[in-house]
C-alpha cells in the first residue's frame, strides 16, 4: 500500500519599505507578480532557500512605514534561485563575494493575492489575542523573512479583510 505524504504549509511574512517596493507595486506588476530580492540576512536568506515552498501565503508588510504595518497577502509562485542582483556592480544589492558559480543570495518569487481593505499596523497588533508569541512582535526581531504560525495568519488575514484578486 502506497501512502501520500501531505506537506505541511508554511506561512511567511516578507518586510519592504514601501518607498522602495509597495504592495501597490506588486498590484502594478505583470501578472502581480515580482522576484524578491535584495535579501542580505544569512537565516532569512536560509528560509527563502532551504524552506518555502510554491503555493505557501505570505503576509507582505511595509516597514519604515508610518506606520509600519502588514498591508495584504501573496504567495511564493517560485522554489528560491540566485539573486542575480548580487551579480551587477551597478545594482544597490551587489556582493562582490556572490558569483554565478558559487552564488550566495537567493529570491523566490511571489504573486499578491489580495490588498487588505484595513492596514493592520504594528500597535495594533500587539493588542490581539493570539499573536503574543509573533516573531514580528518580539522586542528586536529585525529580519526581512520570518515565519508566521498558520493561528497567527489566520488571525491576521481575518482582521485586514483581504480584496481579493484572484481565488486561493
Amino acid at each position: 500500500m502506497v501512502s501520500k505524504l501531505t506537506r505541511i504549509i508554511s506561512h511567511w511574512l516578507l518586510k519592504t519599505e514601501p518607498d522602495v517596493f509597495s504592495i501597490s507595486d506588486l498590484a502594478a506588476a505583470p501578472n502581480r507578480s515580482t522576484c524578491w530580492d535584495g535579501v542580505r540576512n544569512y537565516q532569512a536568506r536560509n528560509f527563502m532557500r532551504d524552506q518555502m515552498r510554491v503555493g505557501d501565503p505570505v503576509l507582505v508588510y511595509h516597514s519604515n512605514a508610518n506606520p509600519s504595518a502588514v498591508v495584504g497577502i501573496a504567495h511564493v509562485s517560485a522554489l528560491a534561485y540566485p539573486d542575480f542582483t548580487a551579480f551587477d556592480p551597478k545594482d544597490p544589492h551587489y556582493d562582490s563575494k556572490s558569483k554565478v558559480e558559487t552564488p550566495r543570495w537567493f529570491m523566490v518569487d511571489i504573486q499578491l493575492d489580495s490588498i487588505f481593505q484595513q492596514e493592520l499596523s504594528l500597535q495594533a497588533l500587539r493588542e490581539v489575542k493570539g499573536l503574543e508569541a509573533m516573531e514580528l512582535l518580539r522586542k528586536g526581531s529585525r529580519l526581512s523573512v520570518q515565519p508566521v504560525r498558520r493561528e497567527e495568519f489566520q488571525i491576521i488575514r481575518k482582521l485586514g479583510k483581504p480584496k481579493n484578486f484572484a481565488t486561493r
